[in-house]
C-alpha cells in the first residue's frame, strides 16, 4: 500500500535592502546588501537582518535556512532584483549558491494592466491594502547607506514595513485572480 502524505506549502515573504559599493565599470555600481526581512505566510513574526547592527554571516545563514525551508518565496521584482542581489552576496560572504525555488513575483507575474505603475506601493494602494509603504527621502537613504544608528532605524523600518505590507498585497492579488503561474528561479 502506497501511503501519500501532504506537504505543508510554506510560502515565505521577503525584501532586501541594498546600497550601491563600488562601480565596476562607468555608470554600473556593485550592491551591498544592507538589510533582508523574512516572513513566512503562516505566521506574523518578521525576521530580519541588518548591515551594521546584526552578523554578516550568520544573517545570511538565517535566511537560507528559512529560504531553504519554503515551498516557495515572494516579493516584489525579486527575480531580477532581490535574489540575484542575494546571490552574489552568499558567493561573497563564502556560503553556497541559493537554491532553485518556485516564484511568486508581485511585479513579474502581475496580469498586464496596461499604462499603470507597476510599483509596490501604488499597487498597494490601488487594491486597498492597509499597511503603509515607509517612504524615504534622498537625506533618509544617504542615512541609511551611512549606517548611522538613526539610519539603521530607518533600513530596518522601511524593510519590515515592505513585507508587512507585501504580505497583504500578495493575497489581495492572488484573491482576485491578478497573479500568473509562479516560476522557478534559478541561480
Amino acid at each position: 500500500m502506497i501511503t501519500i502524505t501532504k506537504r505543508k506549502v510554506r510560502i515565505l515573504d521577503f525584501d532586501i535592502e541594498n546600497r550601491p559599493l563600488s562601480y565596476w565599470y562607468s555608470d554600473r555600481p556593485t550592491a551591498e546588501v544592507t538589510a533582508i526581512a523574512w516572513s513566512f505566510n503562516d505566521t506574523d513574526d518578521v525576521h530580519t537582518y541588518i548591515l551594521g547592527r546584526d552578523d554578516t554571516r550568520n544573517g545570511f545563514e538565517r535566511f537560507i535556512e528559512a529560504y531553504d525551508e519554503a515551498t516557495a518565496v515572494t516579493g516584489h521584482y525579486i527575480r531580477k532584483h532581490d535574489l540575484r542581489i542575494l546571490n552574489g552576496a552568499m558567493l561573497e560572504e563564502g556560503l553556497r549558491p541559493l537554491s532553485s525555488k518556485l516564484t511568486i513575483d508581485t511585479k513579474l507575474d502581475l496580469v498586464t494592466q496596461g499604462d499603470l505603475p507597476a510599483t509596490q506601493e501604488h499597487l498597494a494602494e490601488m487594491y486597498g491594502v492597509g499597511a503603509p509603504k515607509i517612504h524615504m527621502t534622498q537625506m533618509m537613504w544617504r542615512e541609511a547607506n551611512r549606517l548611522t544608528r538613526e539610519g539603521l532605524k530607518k533600513t530596518y523600518d522601511r524593510v519590515v514595513g515592505d513585507v508587512v505590507q507585501h504580505k497583504e498585497l500578495r493575497t489581495v492579488l492572488a484573491n482576485k485572480g491578478l497573479l500568473g503561474t509562479p516560476r522557478v528561479w534559478s541561480p
